[in-house]
């Protein structure tokens, strides 16, 4: 009975009695929910255009974060080596167009999925002959982004702190996420860019540029990467393990849908409030480490259940 009692009545009396507390995970797992929002629209955006899982995403993001530090650390002003590592991505993006994704064009789905696995270890062998393999600080504070925190008095004596760099992290999320769903819904090449992903060849006969729409996606998926770099590095260090944390955009696209830019939103913010809660409320009753499991977790469930994801696009072929 105590046991019942520990998993289904504690921990929302623990919620009740303490509801600062209770905010401040919300909080926290709401930022990392954006953020892993922010790392699966990286990928939305390369399976919108191509229909594969990018699975070079994650050590994308590593790459663009090392880059903007190690040009700073080579004594690069911190606003001329964002440009310029603007510009990297940009470079990757026409070589994956034109080394990798130009040659493959209507190969199975499955070699594409490969070539990007490829990608992924020779980014992470180039980024640690280029940048070594230790962690480093994110240059924040040169970038202008907000230090310090603020803290708010919730109810009888209780504080909600809030970092003012997740407050920025939260809002430069949200404006890319707008701006990207603008892109693909309002705009021409948004257009094309669903429509390469349906069918290559029909894409091709009425006139749309596969090479082009490729360099333009692998370039925004570059920015995003970049982004999410800047943010997650100021929360910790820039190192290749961000590469796990990035992974954690798989469970995101699968309850939210591939292909779908809300479904990135709503899944990313289940995934980052729910391990929260989940570790914080039950982590003690199973040993913590709730965070490392969760998301898998709850992604089986939906494969299970509803492989499109909430936002998915049920796809029905006719054989």
């Amino acid at each position: 009975m105590d046991f019942l009692y520990s998993i289904f009545i504690d921990p929302f009396v623990q919620m009740v009695e303490l509801p600062d507390f209770f905010l401040q995970v919300l909080w926290e797992g709401f930022v990392a929910g954006v953020l892993y929002a922010l790392i699966a629209l990286g990928f939305v955006l390369i399976f919108k255009a191509s229909g594969v899982f990018n699975f070079a995403q994650g050590i994308m993001v590593v790459f663009a974060g090392l880059t903007l530090v190690g040009l700073h650390e080579n004594g690069v002003p911190a606003y001329l080596a964002l440009i310029l590592t603007i510009g990297v991505m940009g470079i990757l993006a026409l070589a994956v167009e034109r080394f990798v994704m130009r040659p493959l064009v209507n190969q199975p789905d499955i070699i594409l999925l490969m070539s990007t696995i490829g990608l992924t270890y020779f980014l992470i062998g180039f980024g640690e002959f280029i940048f070594g393999g230790e962690p480093k600080q994110m240059i924040t504070t040169e970038l202008g982004l907000p230090t310090g925190s603020t803290a708010f008095e919730i109810g009888d004596g209780g504080l909600l702190i809030l970092q003012h760099i997740d407050i920025a992290a939260a809002v430069i999320a949200i404006i890319m996420v707008a701006a990207l769903g603008v892109f693909f819904n309002k705009t021409r090449i948004g257009r094309a860019l669903r429509a390469v992903a349906d069918d290559h060849q029909a894409a091709l006969s009425v006139g749309i540029s596969l090479n082009q729409i490729w360099a333009i996606v692998w370039f925004a998926a570059g920015i995003v990467a970049l982004t999410t770099g800047i943010m997650w590095g100021a929360r910790s260090d820039v190192s290749f393990a961000l590469e796990i944390i990035a992974l954690k955009a798989l469970p995101v696209l699968i309850l939210g849908g591939f292909t779908s830019i809300p479904g990135a939103i709503v899944g990313g913010l289940i995934i980052g409030i729910g391990e929260k809660i989940g570790e914080i409320y039950w982590g003690s009753l199973v040993g913590g480490g709730i965070e490392s499991w969760l998301a898998y977790m709850i992604a089986l469930i939906f494969l299970l259940f509803r492989p499109q994801g909430l936002f998915g696009e049920r796809i029905i072929e006719r054989v």
